[in-house]
Parts: C-alpha cells; sequence; structure tokens
C-alpha cells in the first residue's frame, strides 16, 4: 500500500473516533487547568561567541598537542589529551567544539646500525604494528577507513567543563597501534593530528587538510628536540610552491603539494614515506622508491631522467626543475647532510642509469656495500659538493666582468653609414685581461643589445654589437659598427645578451675542445654586466633616459621573487639575461611578434614513440613578446611545443600542468603591497599600448593583453568584455599607440569589490 494511502486512511480513522467522542457534547471548551509546579533551572549555556563550531578556513583552526599528554612508546597504556581552537566571528581565537575525528600520526628516528641506507631512519609507528599509516580517533572507538572498511580507533572525548579538550583512549585488545612496545625513549619521536570533517558556517568542508604543527621530542625527558634528517625546510619549497594563506611566518605550510591534496609540510611527508615503504628503485611498475630522500630527488629530477618507467614516468615525467637540478644548496638548506651522509639509495634516485651490481655507468666497479662509497666520494672532486658543482655557476657569474667604459657617435651624409663604437671594460678574476684576449671560442652567446630610449622610458629597435673576434689592448675591447638606424643624439641602452662557458673551477674556458667536442662544464654563464644608459648628446653619456624596466616605481614584478625559484634568471633564459631590464632589449612594446603565436595543449593521443601529443588551441593566438605577456603566457601554460616539450602546459583538461605555485597568488611573482594601477586607470609601468607586428605600426590595449595572458581569461567571453570596456584588443590592432586607457581599473583596480587583491587573493597580477 502506498504511504499516500496509508496516510488518508489513518486520517479518517483519526477523524471517526473524534466524531464519536464529541457525541452529545455542547462543543464548549472546558476550564484551563491549575498552572503545574515550575521546572526545575537548566544548567546554563555557553555565551554566544565564546567557543566555535565551524572555521571558514584551515588556518583558523589550530590543533595543540603537548609531548607531555602522550604516551607512544614502552609498555604504559596509550594516552592523548590536546586542544583545539577555532576563531568566532570577532576573529578571537576561542575553544572548537564538537570535533568528532582525527586522525594521529607517530613515528620516531633511530640510528642505523647496518652498512647500508642513511646513518638515521625514520619508523612509523603504525605501519611496524602492521595497521596502515595512521590511526583514528572517533566518539564511538570505531572508524570507516579509505578502502570503506570498518577499523579499530582511539575513543574520542570532549571534555565538556573544559571546551575545546579532548582525550583519547584506547578501549580494544592490547594497546593502541601508535604505541611502540619496544621503542627507545631516547630517541626522537614525531606526533602530528589531522582532524576531520570540519565545515565553514555554510556547511562546506573546509579546503585544505587540517594539520597540527608536528612536534619533535625525546620520549623520555618530553623535552621538544631538532630531527637530524630534516636536511630540506619548508621555505625552501615554499619559494617555488608557495605559502598557504592565512598561516604565520612562524608556521610555515606549503601551499600547492598535488600529491594526496597537500599534506603541507616536509614533516608530514616522512609518517608515510620512510623504509617501510621504500623499495627499490628498479621496480619496473612503480619506478621509483617511496622512501622520502629518493622519491623527491626522482620527482624533481622527473623532466631531466630518460629512462623513467611505470608509476615514476606517469607521474614525475613531466615536471620540470626550474632551477640547475646540479645545484643541491636549491633545496638543501639545512645542514650538510646532502654531502656528509653517502648511500646508494639517494644517489640512484637521480642516477637511474647507475647499476651498482654491474658497475654499468659507474666506471665498472660494483661497491659491495654503502659504507664502500664514502672510499671514493667522502671527499675531494668526487664528493657530491664538488661532483655536482655547487655553486660554481655564481662563482664564474662573479669572476667575469664586463663594463661599457666609453660610447661615441659618428654620423655621415648617409644615415646608414652613421657608426657608433663601444668600448668596454673586461676582466677576469678580478684582473683585466690580457692583450690579445679575444672572447671568440669561449661564448655560448655573443652579442650585446643597444636600443633607443625615449622619454617616457619606451624602448625602441635595437641593433647589436659582437665582442667576438676583436682583440683586447690595455684591459678594453673597442667595438665600431655600422648603425642600423640614426641614434644622433639620442639616450641609448646597452644590454648584454652576453653568455660564457666555465669549468669546474668557475673559470672562463674554451666551450669546445679541438675535436669540437664540449668541454666545458657550466654553460650559458652569464657575465656580470649592469644595463648601461647613454646620452649620445653628452660627451659623457650623461643625462640618459632609463627603461621602464630600470625604474623600480614602475615595475610590479619582482627579480628576487622569480630568482627564489629560478636560483638565477640567468638560467630560466638560457641568452645569460639576469634582470628584467636586460630582457627588455627583445621583450618590449615597440617589437611586436612571436615565435610562439599558436597554444598548444598535451592531448591523450600519443606518437609511434610513446611520447606525447601536442595540439593547437582553434582561435587562440598571440602576437606579442612584451615581457609580462611571455611571462604570463608561459607559466600559465599558453605556450607551445616548437622548442620541445614545454615544462608548464595545458593538458585535455584544459588545467595548467607543471606550474608550482597557486595561480592566483600573484604577489608569488610581484612586488608586496605595490598597486598594478596608476591613478589613470592605466598601468603603473606607464605603459598604455604594446606593438602587435615588427614594425610597431600597430598596437593593442596592454590591460586586456594582461589579463588575456593567464588561461582562465583567454576565451571569447573575456575578449567580449574587454571590448566592452574600452580595450582594443588581439585580432583587431589600430594603427596608433594613442589609445585609450580602458576601464579595468574602475572594478579592478586594488580595493575595489572586484579588484584583483580580492578576485586573486594574492595581490597584483
Amino acid at each position: 500500500m502506498s504511504k499516500y494511502r496509508k496516510s488518508i486512511m489513518a486520517l479518517a480513522i483519526v477523524s471517526a473516533i473524534s466524531l464519536s467522542a464529541c457525541s452529545g457534547d455542547d462543543g464548549k471548551d472546558g476550564k484551563d487547568g491549575e498552572p503545574g509546579a515550575p521546572g526545575q533551572p537548566g544548567d546554563p549555556g555557553l555565551p554566544a561567541g565564546s567557543f566555535a563550531t565551524t572555521v571558514e578556513s584551515a588556518a583558523d583552526y589550530q590543533l595543540t598537542v603537548s609531548p607531555t599528554d602522550i604516551v607512544v612508546v614502552g609498555s604504559n597504556d596509550f594516552a592523548l589529551k590536546f586542544t583545539v581552537t577555532g576563531k568566532n566571528p570577532q576573529g578571537e581565537d576561542v575553544p572548537f567544539m564538537g570535533l568528532d575525528k582525527i586522525a594521529l600520526y607517530v613515528m620516531n628516528q633511530y640510528e642505523n646500525t647496518t652498512d647500508t641506507g642513511a646513518p638515521i631512519l625514520w619508523q612509523s609507528h603504525t605501519l611496524t604494528n602492521e595497521f596502515g599509516s595512521s590511526m583514528y580517533c572517533t566518539p564511538t572507538g570505531k572508524a570507516t577507513a579509505r578502502g570503506g572498511a570498518e577499523v579499530d580507533a582511539c575513543t574520542l572525548v570532549e571534555d565538556l567543563e573544559n571546551p575545546g579538550t579532548y582525550t583519547g583512549t584506547w578501549e580494544h585488545d592490547g594497546n593502541a597501534p601508535v604505541v611502540l612496545a619496544d621503542g627507545d625513549v631516547n630517541d626522537l619521536y614525531r606526533v602530528m593530528i589531522r582532524s576531520y570533517d570540519i565545515t565553514d558556517a555554510e556547511g562546506n568542508g573546509v579546503a585544505d587538510k587540517l594539520l597540527s604543527t608536528p612536534i619533535d621530542f625525546i620520549a623520555a625527558t618530553g623535552e621538544a628536540a631538532v630531527s637530524a634528517k630534516d636536511a630540506v625546510s619548508n621555505e625552501t619549497c615554499i619559494k617555488c610552491h608557495t605559502q598557504l594563506d592565512g598561516y604565520a611566518e612562524t608556521d610555515m605550510r606549503i601551499s600547492n603539494i598535488h600529491a594526496h591534496h597537500n599534506y603541507q609540510k616536509v614533516e608530514n611527508c616522512v609518517a608515510c614515506h620512510n623504509p617501510a615503504y621504500a623499495g627499490g628503485q628498479d621496480d619496473p611498475e612503480k619506478g621509483y622508491n617511496a622512501n622520502w630522500n629518493a622519491m623527491i630527488h626522482t620527482l624533481h629530477a622527473g623532466h631531466h631522467i630518460d629512462n623513467l618507467q611505470g608509476e615514476a614516468k606517469e607521474m614525475f615525467a613531466e615536471i620540470g626543475f626550474p632551477s640547475e637540478i646540479n645545484e643541491c644548496t636549491a633545496c638543501h638548506d639545512n645542514g650538510t647532510q646532502w654531502n656528509d651522509n653517502i648511500y646508494a639509495e639517494a644517489c640512484v634516485s637521480c642516477h637511474t642509469d647507475v647499476n651498482f651490481e654491474t658497475g654499468e655507468n659507474h666506471a665498472g666497479i660494483t661497491p659491495s656495500s654503502d659504507a664502500a662509497c664514502v672510499g671514493c666520494h667522502g671527499g675531494g672532486s668526487l664528493s657530491p659538493v664538488q661532483a655536482h658543482k655547487v655553486g660554481v655557476r655564481e662563482k664564474a657569474v662573479n669572476a667575469i666582468v664586463v663594463d661599457v667604459s666609453h660610447v661615441s657617435y659618428m654620423e655621415s651624409a648617409t644615415a646608414d653609414m652613421d657608426e657608433i663604437t663601444v668600448t668596454f671594460d673586461v676582466s677576469v678574476d678580478g684582473q683585466p685581461v690580457e692583450d690579445g684576449f679575444e672572447f671568440t671560442n669561449f661564448t655560448k652567446y655573443d652579442e650585446m643589445k643597444i636600443g633607443r630610449i625615449e622619454d617616457d622610458g619606451r624602448y625602441f629597435g635595437s641593433t647589436s654589437v659582437n665582442l667576438n673576434g676583436i682583440a683586447a689592448v690595455g684591459g678594453q675591447i673597442t667595438v665600431t659598427k655600422p648603425a642600423e638606424y640614426n641614434l644622433d643624439g639620442a639616450s641609448i641602452s646597452i644590454t648584454p645578451r652576453f653568455s660564457v662557458c666555465a669549468d669546474a673551477d668557475g673559470m672562463l674556458i674554451e666551450c669546445l675542445d679541438a675535436t669540437g667536442n664540449a668541454q666545458y662544464d657550466i654553460g650559458y654563464v652569464a657575465i656580470t654586466m649592469a644595463q648601461a644608459y647613454w646620452n649620445l648628446a653628452n660627451p659623457d653619456g650623461s643625462d640618459a633616459n632609463i627603461s621602464r624596466f630600470s625604474d623600480p616605481a614602475r615595475v610590479t614584478a619582482d627579480e628576487a621573487k622569480c630568482n627564489t625559484c629560478h636560483t638565477s634568471l640567468g638560467i630560466a633564459k638560457h641568452y645569460g639575461d639576469q634582470r628584467f631590464d636586460q630582457c627588455v632589449g627583445c621583450h618590449n612594446d615597440t617589437w611586436g611578434g612571436s615565435y610562439h603565436v599558436t597554444v598548444e595543449y598535451k592531448s591523450d593521443e600519443v606518437d609511434t614513440d610513446g611520447n606525447p601529443i601536442f595540439k593547437e588551441i582553434d582561435g587562440l593566438t598571440y602576437h606579442t613578446r612584451d615581457l609580462f605577456a611571455v611571462a604570463h603566457r608561459f607559466h600559465t601554460g599558453l605556450w607551445d611545443d616548437n622548442r620541445g616539450f614545454p615544462a608548464i602546459h595545458l593538458n585535455s583538461d584544459m588545467e595548467t600542468v607543471g606550474y608550482p605555485a597557486v595561480a592566483t597568488q600573484c604577489t608569488a611573482c610581484h612586488k608586496d603591497d605595490v598597486s598594478l594601477f596608476a591613478s589613470d586607470g592605466g598601468l603603473t609601468s606607464g605603459k598604455r599600448a604594446i606593438a602587435v607586428d615588427a614594425g610597431a605600426t600597430e598596437f593593442i590595449s596592454p590591460v586586456a593583453e594582461a589579463c588575456r595572458t593567464c588561461h582562465a581569461h583567454s576565451n571569447a567571453s573575456a575578449l567580449a568584455h574587454f571590448r566592452a570596456n574600452g580595450a582594443v584588443v588581439e585580432g583587431e590592432g589600430q594603427a596608433t599607440s594613442d589609445l585609450p586607457v580602458e576601464s579595468c581599473a574602475t572594478c579592478h583596480a586594488e580595493g575595489k569589490t572586484y579588484g584583483i587583491d580580492v578576485v586573486h587573493g594574492g595581490g597584483a597580477h
């Protein structure tokens, strides 16, 4: 019988009973009864705002546990006590109530007494006790694991007399699986707690994981300790991956680790990635060793390793490390363990083609154990610091210095016969080069760009000066060449696009030997030369205009922030450009066109060799080469593969792959607290138009193009929006650079309701 029919029948029966009960009654209500006795007063509730049951972000939730409030080693019963705070509507930290599920991760580090592996190892308590990677705690003492099975959990109890305080006990047979019965209480122990099912005021799950700050302590005393194995700090990861929003600088958390949806700290990762999960590097199905020290090497070297296989090839092959892979201190910023501890597991995670059993790619040497490695690699030229040439590039850059000494201009009756003469001071390792020295054969790229700088800081045109083939006299190299256009009386810039080869000691070396083979250890070493400006109207070059890129007040991007990830812009751009004002020689607003006009994405198809096939996105083109356009396009994946596999690219779902930071966190690259918009609504740089052709006869609007060079704003609807707000857009350029200022700043300037600082959540873009 349907619920509807049952409800109708029940209603009819009740009605019949009611009618029969009223038979013979006059239909009047009876008198009210006497009031009942007052009930007992209830317990007073907590004042509003004195506690929290929801949080708006992960950073608003803080769980704290003391080493003295937890038992995780020995024969005593497991015990746990911790406190939790959230923020009330006034932004105050108050006790958090209603927590009903956590996961507890416990590990320790102990001395390795074998002759294989690192001298100190991590041990997961739950993995050792064959229970999984963590232990849950719930009010019922039971929990549902990730696979769906019900598992024993510790019993979580909230102390209502002390809001925000919770205890955990083990009510099942034996002791809790986080307790290591035979552990040494004098070892270092690490504990972290993850909280579940926390929502915001609207009932939406909080976006990031809710993790306590891991605590390291000596169990015997409860005193805080410092791990000897944390060779890489969270700060160094944040240089590329950025800081998780909302957390204090004293609680550095990584914002964009895709694996496992972000475990935020290096200290968290070893809870699982320890010897219990480790495997051989040569497992063809997995393709990598899951132990933390090995896996993190293979992962970051992925784009550089040709023989990846299995899961490693699928997950790591597209990762392009943005600095030099041999510069170990780009990541290892916390001690010298990386150089002092020599063992095979760490080495083969990068040197995946080395076979220690056969000696292949190891000079035929088959070490009996890791203890033998120190014999060759414990010091000298084969030690990690020297074998990887750590710091050699910086040494070479500082050793080779070129400065502009003088510039003169000779005007002739025929404009195309004008000549420009530039004299350079050249020194190597602090000493002027000897007479007869030439850069010929020492250079990877040998060009000095000369451009005209207008009063407003715009850069026009380029002529090239090459130092190769010219002998030094008195520590100077003087170059005279025809000017490609009239520069008489103009302010000019001289920009180095000049890089050389260096040996393992950072000294200048000829790039090729007598047989034509490369013999350098470090290539594309940028020479040290400041951007030079010279006013040809004055004999001493004084009062020259400078490029916008050399005026800090007009540059919103931050070179130092670029170099935190790239180490040096001279590495990111292989011509040796180290500063923005060097890049302007090509990447400026008056030289249009692009070598990367189209945009391609990595399709799901592969060629006969198994390599991915890139396909063009119809209708999406760019004809600008201005620096902001190139930088935005490259980092958001709006690129092509005409120079090889792009480390940052779009996948078939049009998602950006390979960019390590949060795409909308603009301050990862831009200066803090600097407005993108000027008072007239244009760009702070003063840029008001961008050429889209090499002859600078056709121009488009810069604000709209800045937005369009990020993937989220590259579609047709975005173009329509730009047009509606006064922009001249791609494909519709005008034959004048005197374009109107777009009205973008009306809604999107910093501080507006829809300002870029609000919608991007990370400052100027």
